[in-house]
């Protein structure tokens, strides 16, 4: 048969049409956290690759473009806000959707609390309490605050989570825009204080670096991308579900690329890569340095860009994974309470605060060690992301395999597309594993188990789900009754509605 199975869901589900294709292309924007992604990655990504990071950025988007185009292309014939855990299960088998479940889930579980803890601390900078940063028992506690009352605006409604994230998005653009243009106009003027280099066409080849450092900065540019999909995870709450969400999905891909390349061409044009380098240890506190330099009395334009990039990213990121957790539910391969339904919000309470709560959870633990641990846990994502991405990738070409000769379209966007951005994260994959097991590259710079941190984290993370899944296999096996299909030739031309 050409269906997975008859629809589990139940009656009273999601709320349907609670928000429209612009609401959900800014929660795709800002669940990719673009002003935190750009301060954290720029030092380093200069560190790296000197002036050509924008094309390093550039290549970057080439995978998550192919992959953005499966997200697409699935959606349209399962309109299920599990995505990749119901697209496996039914192009691979529940196996190995399972594991791309787990995936999704524990991304958010590692990045909830290190987002909260930049909202945090970059509005106290902004708002003059540098003394505040300091004292960690006053981070920590906002921090847990701010989850909770993230997630609690989650639980209220989807409507609720839009209009924020409206908000949000745009003082986000704004500061960042500010920023661009003020340090362009005083490269152009030579009027900034460091060793400002004027901008060249020539920094958008990303290889005008080498390889090694290509690969590595490509690793990096996984991370700044990653999130753009939470548009897609909406899909049973997004009008015109079929084809809005991916659409959603595609154009944030698309505007973060913009929005990438030219803040990098301005922050590198100002400062230099000499001065980016030097304070690449700094992470995300590189571009406080920055805002100070070239704003003055207005840093605190930036530091709010990238407090309010913290913020919003905070409660998207809560998004994928509870609705990954309420799908799995409803699938029967996750406890039933997880898939409850708020009868007034409708939205998935319980998988929501369990969320939240794991993420405080795994963020107080880890700072207890120490904040490098935490950094060291952030690392860890990019082997869970370029797995899930993967994986979907190769999903859509095994789903939609009776169709991919049917027309070049076809063939170049749902299957040599997908499979050849699978290919690339894969290969990132493989080098991010290399990269991590020397425990010299990590953060902490100490050994566990002879292994860098990250590592030990990602495979930790990894047996974990192995461990639950066999359990939960044992416990309730009507879930990995389902077999692997193929798409439905209607859904896949458009002749139904899914």
């Amino acid at each position: 048969m050409a269906d997975a199975g008859p629809d589990t869901r139940p009656p009273e589900g999601l709320k349907a049409n609670a928000i429209g294709f612009v609401d959900a292309l800014v929660i795709g924007l800002n669940s990719t956290s673009p002003a935190y992604s750009l301060a954290a990655a720029i030092g380093p990504l200069v560190a790296l690759v000197g002036v050509y990071a924008p094309g390093v950025m550039l290549a970057s988007f080439v995978p998550m473009l192919l992959i953005a185009s499966a997200f697409y292309y699935l959606n349209r014939v399962d309109q299920d806000c599990g995505t990749t855990f119901s697209w496996v299960t039914r192009a691979m088998g529940p196996w190995a959707g399972w594991l791309g479940g787990w995936a999704i889930t524990m991304t958010g579980v590692l990045v909830v609390g290190s987002l909260a803890d930049v909202a945090v601390t970059f509005a106290l900078l902004a708002f003059g309490l540098d003394g505040w940063v300091d004292e960690e028992w006053v981070r920590e506690t906002l921090t847990v605050l701010l989850i909770l009352v993230m997630t609690a605006v989650c639980v209220i409604g989807t409507e609720v989570s839009a209009k924020v994230q409206n908000a949000l998005i745009l003082a986000q653009v704004a500061c960042l825009l500010a920023f661009a243009v003020v340090a362009i106009d005083r490269v152009y003027a030579d009027t900034g204080s460091l060793g400002s280099v004027d901008p060249a066409f020539g920094w958008l080849d990303p290889f005008g670096a080498g390889g090694a450092e290509l690969t590595a900065g490509l690793l990096l540019g996984v991370f700044i991308y990653w999130g753009w999909e939470s548009a897609v995870n909406l899909t049973e709450e997004v009008e015109n579900s079929a084809t809005a969400p991916g659409k959603a999905a595609v154009w944030s891909t698309v505007v973060l690329l913009v929005t990438y390349v030219s803040v990098a061409y301005a922050v590198v044009a100002y400062a230099g890569p000499a001065y980016l380098a030097e304070n690449a240890e700094e992470e995300e506190f590189v571009f406080a340095l920055l805002a100070d330099e070239a704003m003055g009395a207005w840093d605190w334009v930036v530091l709010l860009a990238v407090s309010t990039s913290g913020l919003a990213s905070t409660q998207t990121t809560i998004i994928p994974a509870s609705r990954t957790a309420l799908s799995m539910a409803r699938r029967h391969a996750l406890p039933a309470h997880f898939g409850h339904i708020h009868a007034r919000f409708r939205t998935p309470d319980v998988s929501t605060w369990w969320v939240a709560a794991i993420a405080i959870a795994w963020y107080v633990v880890v700072r207890r060690i120490s904040e490098n641990a935490l950094f060291d846990s952030l690392a860890a994502l990019s082997l869970l992301i370029s797995f899930y991405y993967a994986l979907t990738g190769v999903a859509c070409a095994v789903y939609h395999r009776r169709h991919l000769t049917e027309s070049a379209r076809h063939f170049l966007l749902i299957g040599l597309g997908p499979l050849v951005g699978a290919g690339l994260l894969l290969w990132l994959l493989v080098e991010s594993i290399g990269d991590m097991s020397d425990p010299a590259n990590s953060y902490s710079g100490v050994s566990w188990f002879g292994l860098g941190p990250p590592l030990v984290i990602g495979i930790g993370i990894t047996l974990a789900g192995v461990v639950l899944m066999v359990v939960w296999r044992l416990t309730a096996p009507a879930f990995w009754a389902e077999r692997p299909a193929v798409a439905d030739p209607a859904l896949v031309h458009g002749d139904k509605e899914s």
